[in-house]
């Protein structure tokens, strides 16, 4: 039987478009060849419950605007990389996502395993620094991409900024993630990829429900301005993104608990394979408004999930707004299986973060919440 993909034609096809193809499958080879440490991702989160990661290999974009120029900027090449030669990619033995060894988010470990990333060939240079987009996921929750960087005054990701050598996540010292010229105002978080690709670098931006798929296509293109330390230019990266995820559960559960303190509620959840979002909300009982100290208190109130077979969901960043007696919060989690039935919805009180791995005495008495997914 006649093969209907003549693989080596389409990889010297490929050689000839995008001459930097070869280093991109040397790289996923690489890192499938080795499995990356596993580092759990930490948050803490802030008066209005805008979190931020505190592990110090994950960093939040600052919010600063940026006056630089393009001026110098040779952009090698945009877009993505064929169906064809994506399909052909994932089929070949060692070749295949680089998010499939991300140990620290089973969301993206099983995006990468279930076909769910979009190889990308988006390049930009500036003098003798080179950043490259590897590798994006978008399931209408999260948008992440992998961006690879090569400069004469970065080894092994340790980046000499000028005054100092620090790690290369460290060296960033300003990007933003905008589409269609404006700036998303959720989270953008970056971090190293791990020890076998210290010069990779992991970034994800959180699409609120306000900018959810309402707003956002399936397919878009993302402008993402970078700084680095001791560099006086700005990088302009054109990313594409393409929704891969259909098995989206959405539900509006019911379930209030209340004990003599508390009123706890999940009043909506969207769950894709790579990422579950809830709504979740914390009230105190007999209070029309809430003091200073009062919000503090609802403030220190987690929710941990688990899934149908007890594993927590690793709890990724969060966003609140207090309303008369409570707080109520849209949370992101890593999913942990596309096939979970239900989830275990579960208040603590938080003693270091709310990414925290909870012992009982944490949790709040009486509250637990079973949210039917299928």
């Amino acid at each position: 039987m006649s093969n209907p993909f003549n693989i080596d034609q389409e990889l010297k096809n490929q050689a000839k478009e995008r001459p930097l193809m070869s280093e991109l499958v040397r790289n996923r080879i690489d890192a499938t060849l080795d499995s990356l440490p596993a580092s759990p991702n930490t948050l803490k989160t802030e008066q209005t419950l805008r979190s931020s990661r505190r592990n110090k290999r994950w960093h939040k974009a600052a919010a600063a605007t940026i006056a630089a120029g393009v001026l110098g900027v040779t952009v090698f090449a945009s877009g993505f990389v064929s169906p064809a030669m994506a399909a052909s990619l994932r089929n070949i033995p060692l070749v295949g996502s680089l998010f499939s060894s991300i140990e620290a988010d089973m969301g993206l470990r099983t995006a990468g395993n279930d076909g769910l990333t979009t190889p990308v060939n988006s390049k930009v240079a500036y003098q003798d620094v080179k950043l490259e987009v590897l590798e994006t996921v978008y399931d209408g929750t999260r948008a992440a991409f992998l961006v690879h960087f090569t400069a004469p005054n970065l080894n092994q990701g340790e980046y000499d900024n000028g005054k100092d050598i620090v790690k290369l996540s460290s060296g960033i010292e300003n990007v933003f993630f905008k589409v269609d010229g404006s700036l998303l105002n959720s989270g953008l978080f970056y971090s190293s990829v791990g020890e076998t690709q210290p010069n990779t670098l992991l970034f994800e931006q959180v699409i609120s429900s306000d900018q959810g798929t309402a707003q956002l296509p399936d397919q878009f293109e993302a402008k993402v301005q970078l700084t680095l330390q001791g560099i006086d230019h700005e990088f302009e990266l054109t990313v594409p993104f393409a929704k891969s995820t259909e098995n989206v559960h959405q539900v509006l559960p019911s379930t209030d608990m209340t004990n003599d303190l508390y009123t706890a509620a999940v009043t909506e959840a969207e769950v894709t394979p790579v990422t579950t979002r809830l709504t979740t909300v914390i009230g105190l009982n007999d209070k029309g408004t809430l003091t200073a100290k009062e919000e503090e208190q609802l403030r220190h109130i987690g929710f941990a999930v688990y899934d149908d077979q007890g594993r927590q969901l690793t709890a990724l960043s969060g966003d609140g707004i207090y309303e008369g007696n409570q707080l109520t919060s849209e949370r992101m989690y890593a999913t942990t299986s596309k096939d979970v039935k239900y989830l275990i919805v579960k208040p603590f009180k938080i003693k270091d973060d709310f990414t925290e791995e909870v012992k009982d005495t944490q949790f709040i008495k009486g509250m637990e919440m079973q949210i039917q997914l299928q």
